[in-house]
């Protein structure tokens, strides 16, 4: 949140605080898109203490749109009025992917689904009240025939689609309960019937199991059990310690590399022998190998603990081309996983580099 909001202000622990602590110089940065970026600077500037206000070096305004020329005046007010240098005006970067945070729940909420078609690839995700690790699905909407829609409806998921993804979850007990109660339970257990793609990542694997069971109360009332969707042979308890590991590995339905990281306090395993492992892995650097996820008998239906999976290009174009063959499309060479992620970021760097005093910032630092 915003580092002056007074009604909370006694009980901040970052932003200042933070700041305060390390001796840390700042940068006050405003978003101009929505408008607003006077009051936002000199209101907030002005709010600050004075031990607060000695901390900032200056200002960043992000996301200019048009000619910055017609802002020169703006910036000379700004400064007239705080004392403190604008350090850089950004422009809006249009083309460029980089990770979204959770919240973007709220902008996922707003925007309307895309329209679908014969010769794209449909994908549908559940949009769970809790849902999480936004970052999972991105890579899928940069492929350029791919259309992805959240959805919160169950008779939104028509036979349009070709494939449904069980995203992360924050809390799988009451998830499971809203899937029930939505109609949801039914409407992708037909849609697997149809012969459709499913996969689930953590959470959304624990949600095709048969059961989750809750034995300390680590999401629900202890001891609680509740049943889940059933589409694949295995069952979760939920423990105390919280699993947290970067991980790599072989797909065992592709042979297909994988990387990713594990974050959850499920442990599932199969209670019938229907179906693979969906994985073998380990974390970089040490030996042991241990056997992750599970795959139904027809390859459909898949459920993993690991984020970031759709990053691993063998993967995720193996999937999209079985979709695209059975639809009679031709199949096509994937887009580059984290690779080209990280090539974002660095088109991100330069972009502030190009648009911002460097030099003056890293002065103000000793640097």
């Amino acid at each position: 949140g915003s580092c002056c909001e007074m009604n909370l202000k006694d009980n901040d622990l970052v932003n200042f605080e933070m700041a305060k602590a390390a001796g840390a110089r700042c940068i006050l940065v405003a978003d101009i898109d929505r408008g607003g970026v006077f009051a936002q600077i000199i209101g907030t500037y002005n709010l600050m203490e004075k031990e607060e206000k000695d901390l900032i070096i200056g200002f960043l305004i992000n996301k200019f749109r048009g000619d910055p020329r017609l802002f020169d005046s703006g910036i000379k007010y700004i400064e007239e009025k705080t004392g403190k240098p604008v350090l850089g005006l950004v422009p809006f970067f249009e083309d460029i992917y980089i990770d979204t945070e959770d919240s973007v729940a709220v902008q996922v909420d707003r925007r309307p689904p895309k329209e679908l078609a014969d010769d794209n690839v449909n994908i549908a995700v559940l949009k769970l009240p809790a849902i999480s690790n936004f970052t999972d699905l991105e890579i899928l909407e940069r492929e350029p025939d791919v259309v992805l829609n959240y959805l919160s409806r169950a008779n939104q998921l028509t036979d349009e689609y070709d494939w449904i993804i069980l995203p992360g979850t924050k809390n799988v007990m009451s998830d499971a309960r809203w899937i029930k109660q939505k109609g949801w339970a039914r409407a992708i257990k037909d849609f697997a019937a149809r012969g459709k793609f499913v996969l689930g990542i953590c959470g959304g694997y624990q949600l095709l199991g048969s059961k989750v069971y809750d034995p300390h109360g680590v999401e629900s009332d202890k001891g609680k059990e509740i049943k889940c969707l059933g589409l694949l042979p295995v069952t979760t308890i939920l423990e105390k310690e919280k699993v947290v590991q970067k991980v790599t590995g072989i797909s065992i339905l592709s042979g297909s590399r994988l990387r990713g990281y594990e974050i959850h306090m499920g442990r599932t395993t199969p209670v019938r022998s229907s179906g693979q492992p969906f994985a073998r892995i380990h974390v970089p650097g040490k030996k042991k190998q241990w056997e992750d996820g599970w795959v139904s008998e027809d390859g459909l239906i898949i459920g993993t603990y690991i984020h970031g999976v759709l990053d691993s290009p063998g993967f995720r174009g193996e999937i999209l081309n079985r979709i695209r063959i059975s639809k009679g499309l031709k199949p096509r060479k994937p887009r580059q996983g984290r690779l080209g992620r990280f090539k974002q970021y660095d088109r991100l760097a330069d972009h502030f580099e190009k648009y911002c005093d460097v030099e003056r910032i890293l002065g103000q630092m000793g640097l």
